[in-house]
């Protein structure tokens, strides 16, 4: 009966020894599946998204209208509100905040966490669709929609002036040369432009004038929009072709609307620069940017979610050369603000912190056990579980972020404390 009770415990200890006892005496093993560890977390290390904060995907949705010269309260009761009533009927929808300026309107709208944006945008779509006819008919586009990401600031502010060329050039250079080749690098989402400066003619119409000629307002925007089409002039329909007739008449600057006819009286034809002043202009000049004192272009360049924000930064600055080389010499390409420096560095003090904390640990051990192959377990241990991590932390879709980097730097007490006390107990027993 004492020999089978100890058999028992002799198997059981067989048991709870088994993991230890196969690395133990199987050292050619041991050292492979440790290669292999380093081998994947370095991989995993390197494929790693790397950000400021983890990536969390809010299913938000951004609508967005405009109904030109509308003031905020008729946009607020014309447009927000036959939208919002179809939203309201959209499924997993948390929170509608609107907001309404003059001539625009911009809706957002967030879904909770379990509704997947790409269906929640189909449905925004349908609830746009089913507002139309109840929408002011003089909308020059229908409402449009975004999937955006309120987490997801941008990550790369740039800022393009000039002491020569005018604003409305600048922005051209912005929109058409720098912003369109940014957001064909990879990992980028979108490249928004604040302080837009789009060349536009403006026509300030005096109302006395118009009084005194007897002549509406609608009569001198039923004009402008006649003399600027955009849609063939007509066909001409022969025995075996036809031709499409398409006249240039195009209308760019305020010399050329100056003498464009409104209206007849008295025989004698009313110019529009009679009745009105003819000035160039922008689109919207009540916004503005500036840089250093000086107007100037901002560009703002946001990431897709889950990238890598320090290689799309470093991919954006590769071009700078490119750009500069097409830009004019008098325009100047300067930085704002580069989220990507203070990312490098968080992850550089905390690469130290780690590196400090393993040196201290195997240091401590080699002052008090003074030896040195003791000293070399803990040495191989801590950098290979902290680097496996890392492949742990690619195939869980993880980032390194400052949150993940600060529990990676809270798990190497564990494991510290689990190496000490695992060698202390074995160089004791010895």
């Amino acid at each position: 009966m004492e020999n089978v009770v100890k058999k028992d415990k002799k198997s059981s200890s067989q048991q709870r020894h088994g993991i230890s006892e196969l690395f133990i005496r199987r050292p050619i093993t041991t050292i492979l599946v440790m290669v292999g560890f380093v081998l994947f977390g370095m991989i995993g290390y390197e494929a790693l998204p790397v950000s400021d904060l983890p990536t969390v995907d809010y299913p938000t949705i951004n609508v967005n209208a405009s109904l030109p010269g509308a003031n905020p309260e008729t946009m607020a009761s014309s447009v927000a509100t036959p939208l919002e009533r179809q939203f309201s009927g959209i499924a997993g929808i948390d929170s509608i905040n609107s907001s309404n300026s003059q001539g625009s309107t911009s809706i957002t709208l967030q879904f909770n966490l379990s509704r997947n944006i790409d269906a929640a945008a189909q449905d925004v779509q349908t609830a746009i669709s089913a507002a139309l006819p109840q929408l002011p008919p003089g909308m020059p586009n229908p409402p449009s929609l975004r999937k955006s990401n309120p987490s997801d600031s941008p990550i790369l502010f740039m800022s393009l002036n000039s002491d020569v060329l005018p604003l409305p050039q600048v922005d051209e250079y912005a929109e058409t040369l720098i912003a369109q080749r940014i957001s064909m690098v990879d990992g980028v989402s979108q490249v928004q432009i604040y302080g837009a400066m789009k060349h536009a003619v403006r026509a300030q119409v005096d109302p006395n004038k118009l009084a005194d000629l007897g002549i509406g307002v609608d009569e001198v925007s039923t004009a402008i929009s006649n003399a600027n089409p955009n849609t063939a002039t007509g066909s001409l329909y022969g025995k075996y072709k036809n031709l499409t007739l398409q006249t240039n008449a195009d209308l760019n600057n305020a010399a050329g609307f100056s003498k464009l006819i409104v209206a007849y009286r008295n025989g004698a034809p009313v110019r529009l620069d009679q009745i009105a002043n003819v000035i160039d202009s922008v689109e919207n000049n009540r916004v503005a940017s500036w840089f250093n004192g000086r107007r100037s272009v901002t560009m703002a360049v946001q990431r897709q979610p889950g990238t890598n924000t320090v290689a799309v930064v470093d991919s954006i600055k590769a071009l700078f050369p490119e750009f500069k080389k097409q830009l004019p010499a008098s325009v100047n390409l300067d930085v704002l603000n580069d989220r990507s420096i203070s990312i490098r560095e968080s992850v550089n003090d905390v690469q130290f912190a780690l590196l400090l904390a393993m040196g201290l640990v195997v240091m401590v051990i080699f002052i008090f056990l003074r030896n040195v192959r003791a000293t070399i377990i803990p040495t191989l241990a801590l950098p290979t579980s902290i680097v496996g991590t890392f492949a742990a932390m690619y195939l869980l879709h993880f980032s390194l972020d400052n949150l993940s980097l600060m529990a990676l730097t809270l798990s190497v007490g564990f494991v510290v404390d689990d190496a000490v006390v695992m060698l202390e107990d074995a160089v004791r027993l010895i």
